[in-house]
């Protein structure tokens, strides 16, 4: 069972709460005033609560249909909510441990946004885009919008809370801070499944790193903040796997073009012709948004890649990069080109080599991890794993052997020291350790 905070810290008011933690915002945002709080804007009505089949047995989803269908004229609003404490704060809001006022038997996170403040740093369109994604978002591993509503002038959205913290305070509960080889796998396996899916949306996530990956109760990984994530468009296709994108393929061997063929859900069975079901055998799915541009600089310094570092154009390939940076930091104990200062960092990630702690590996599980992380990290992005054909590429790797990633789902997470699975913890929630910056 659940550990649930004490009653009397259940009715605190916004204004409380929002004095009672400590903020790791800027100035301008400590000093926002919640008095301010007007309830005359529109608010989420149950025929804008789209049906999530990830989430539809969900008691937290079910609680948030029943208060909303009992909100029919109004829709939910601030009122319906009872703030517990502030968990967390980042760039562009503070986020909220909160419970229905109708049903406490379910927590949430509630992150408010401050759009005046938001509008004076020019940073608007950052909510408006994680906004626009979450309403998007239907998985297991990455987060389900409840609920949005105004609260003038704060903007507010509801989402599921993970009680598990997130996997950088994690990691440093480890023995000498650092993952083992078959927990970072699990992780680096979740994480490469959200991934997936996020590019399949033509979402690039921009910000992948150990305090954006939130823990649930149940061991669970769940991707958080995507408020520097860029929208793009990406075109499922089924692939033949005879050819090689691995950057460490001899650039002296032709490779045959690609040919996609239209991916189909029709399932094989349905065809008896024995050539018909041929087709589709030894076939990878592909939806990379490939074509995707931007110039902005965006990230966090340890994980930005070096195409970002140098200040040119960037696409789909920083995502592969970072989560090379991640396998390695969650084996390792720290990241690959971290420097003295954030300069060197970025020098580093630029025209630094990739090196290793050890110069052998101790095992062949270490050894094929080695391997993986090498291919993701090579700085041009066009020989980079996965910068073709992503997951599809990804996932064949033998560090990932004997994993099934149709039923990672079903995988019992790791049991790791510092994780306490049926306890209601502080959850991260947002809060960087190391901070993203976004300069345009």
């Amino acid at each position: 069972m659940l550990e649930f905070p004490r009653e009397s810290d259940s009715e605190e008011t916004f204004y409380e709460a929002s004095n009672s933690s400590k903020s790791s915002m800027s100035s301008s945002d400590s000093n926002t005033n919640f008095s301010r709080l007007s309830f005359d804007l529109p608010s989420t009505s149950p025929e804008n609560l789209t049906l999530k089949p990830h989430r539809s047995s969900d008691s937290s989803f079910q609680a948030i249909r029943s208060a909303a269908f009992h909100r029919k004229k109004t829709g939910l609003s601030f009122r319906d909510f009872s703030l517990v404490r502030q968990i967390g704060s980042g760039d562009i809001g503070r986020v909220y441990l909160c419970k229905l006022r109708s049903d406490e038997s379910c927590f949430y996170a509630m992150k408010v946004v401050d759009r005046e403040a938001l509008a004076l740093k020019k940073k608007n369109q950052r909510a408006e885009t994680e906004k626009k994604i979450m309403k998007m978002l239907d998985h297991p591993f990455l987060p389900t919008l409840y609920a949005e509503f105004e609260a003038s002038p704060f903007s507010c959205i509801v989402m599921e809370y993970c009680s598990g913290g997130d996997l950088h305070s994690l990691r440093h509960k480890q023995p000498h801070k650092r993952f083992s080889l078959s927990s970072a796998r699990f992780y680096a396996a979740e994480v490469l499944v959200a991934l997936e899916y996020l590019h399949m949306l033509g979402i690039i996530y921009r910000d992948l790193k150990p305090e954006n990956i939130l823990v649930r109760s149940d061991g669970h990984i769940m991707l958080t903040d995507f408020d520097l994530s860029l929208c793009s468009d990406a075109i499922p296709a089924v692939e033949s796997p005879d050819f090689s994108t691995n950057p460490s393929s001899s650039p002296t061997v032709k490779q045959k073009p690609r040919t996609p063929t239209p991916f189909s859900c029709i399932p094989t069975r349905l065809f008896r012709s024995k050539k018909i079901q041929t087709l589709s055998t030894n076939r990878l799915f592909v939806a990379e948004p490939v074509t995707a541009r931007s110039c902005s600089f965006v990230g966090t310094h340890e994980y930005v890649a070096p195409e970002v570092a140098s200040g040119g154009p960037h696409g789909n390939a920083v995502d592969w990069w970072a989560l090379g940076t991640f396998i390695y930091e969650m084996i390792y104990g720290r990241t690959p080109f971290a420097g003295v200062s954030n300069e060197a960092t970025l020098r580093n990630i630029v025209k630094g080599p990739l090196t290793f702690p050890t110069h052998t590996p101790s095992s062949v599980t270490e050894k094929h991890a080695r391997d993986l992380i090498s291919g993701l990290l090579v700085k041009d992005p066009n020989s980079r794993l996965g910068s073709k054909r992503g997951a599809a590429d990804v996932k064949t790797h033998p560090f990932f052997n004997g994993l099934n990633f149709a039923l990672i789902r079903t995988v019992t997470p790791p049991g790791v020291p510092g994780i306490r699975r049926q306890k209601t913890t502080t959850s991260r929630h947002s809060v960087s350790q190391t901070a993203s910056f976004d300069f345009f």
